[in-house]
């Protein structure tokens, strides 16, 4: 069976290349456009496995994160940070806040996937 992904992030562009690159690999992928969306299609998603940005309109990564750590039933799910971003404060608080790695855009599929498959075993 496929690992389910959930993808969020605001750059429609970025979405889509998450899309092609995890389909590509054998994942099953859905979508968000920021923290909020996110936080919505969560319980219809049921991801083995999270990507988000940090800078989003509307709720930013951090702020997802929390939201996804606040509901038990979600707390073991791995979450990749996939970002521009590379500060250490930034890495910190997204580690404080419940992320499980960090990958610095653009990413490369393969150090992805095998980033995915590595947390999701």
């Amino acid at each position: 069976m496929a690992l389910t992904i959930l993808a969020v992030d605001d750059s429609r562009t970025m979405r889509d290349m998450l899309t092609f690159a995890l389909r590509d690999a054998g994942f099953d992928v859905s979508v968000a456009e920021d923290g909020v969306h996110g936080l919505e299609v969560l319980p219809d998603v049921r991801p083995d496995v999270i990507i988000t940005d940090m800078n989003m309109p509307r709720m930013d990564g951090l702020g997802f994160i929390k939201g996804v750590r606040a509901d038990d039933s979600y707390r073991a799910i791995p979450i990749l940070v996939l970002t521009t971003e590379s500060g250490v404060e930034l890495k910190t608080k997204a580690r404080e806040a419940g992320a499980t790695g960090w990958i610095v855009k653009p990413f490369d599929k393969e150090k992805l996937v095998a980033a995915i498959r590595r947390i999701a075993a």
